[in-house]
């Protein structure tokens, strides 16, 4: 029944931010092609290769609800195959082949090469030291937080949502990713027979400055995202 839960919960996060991200792309860059879509499939390929070869290669036990809310309920939401089909279908039955037939193309392929580029950037990460600090962990933790910087842009930017809201949001996700990113780093210490009691520096050590490094790298994206749809824009095309 835990289980249930965390992934009821997870695919709850999962599809708002679907909704979110796809709504942005669609005001940046209109809808005269499925670019929402496509850009969530290609965030989620990506992550997905990524987190499944960094959370289930692990195999810490005391982590098997947490993996299932990132893994099966957040990652299940926030990727759609069924939006893709019916933007496909809807693209073939106003008469637009090239457009249907380039959207199945790059989403298919462009997926396929995420998931590969995930899970090659994530085996590669294997073979740094994690004998007292799971470096590997650390950088899969950075990665994600810049992802998200960018995505906070783009919320930011182009959702129309109340200021109130929006700051809500802003703090919400950064602290539930600040939080439960230090918290699978200390799983794995505590895992490898980690003294928590007794080496209990080490852990705090560990959250602060995983937290540190994550909140600079979302303020990293933040900028970074700002910059991409300042180039990428329609108005400076």
């Amino acid at each position: 029944m835990n289980q249930l839960i965390v992934i009821a919960l997870g695919g709850a996060f999962g599809a708002v931010m679907r909704f979110l991200v796809s709504t942005g792309i669609y005001q940046w860059l209109g809808r005269g092609f499925p670019y929402g879509t496509l850009t969530v499939n290609l965030i989620g390929s990506f992550l997905m290769g990524l987190l499944a070869e960094a959370l289930i290669s692990q195999r810490i036990t005391i982590a098997l609800d947490y993996r299932a809310a990132i893994l099966i309920g957040f990652m299940g939401a926030f990727t759609t195959f069924s939006t893709f089909s019916l933007d496909t279908f809807y693209l073939l039955e106003q008469g637009q082949l090239n457009k249907a037939a380039l959207n199945v193309a790059i989403s298919v392929g462009s997926c396929l090469f995420s998931v590969w580029l995930g899970l090659l950037f994530a085996r590669a990460l294997t073979h740094l030291p994690t004998d007292i600090i799971p470096y590997n962990i650390l950088i899969i933790n950075l990665i994600g937080a810049l992802l998200i910087g960018v995505i906070i842009a783009l919320l930011l930017e182009k959702n129309i949502l109340p200021v109130e809201e929006r700051a809500l949001l802003f703090v919400l996700i950064i602290g539930a990713y600040t939080l439960f990113s230090s918290l699978y780093a200390i799983f794995m210490l505590i895992e490898r027979d980690f003294n928590f009691e007794v080496e209990l520096p080490i852990a705090l050590s560990l959250f602060a400055a995983n937290t540190l490094l994550c909140t600079g790298l979302i303020a990293l994206g933040l900028w970074s995202g700002k910059q991409i749809m300042f180039l990428f824009s329609p108005e400076n095309a």
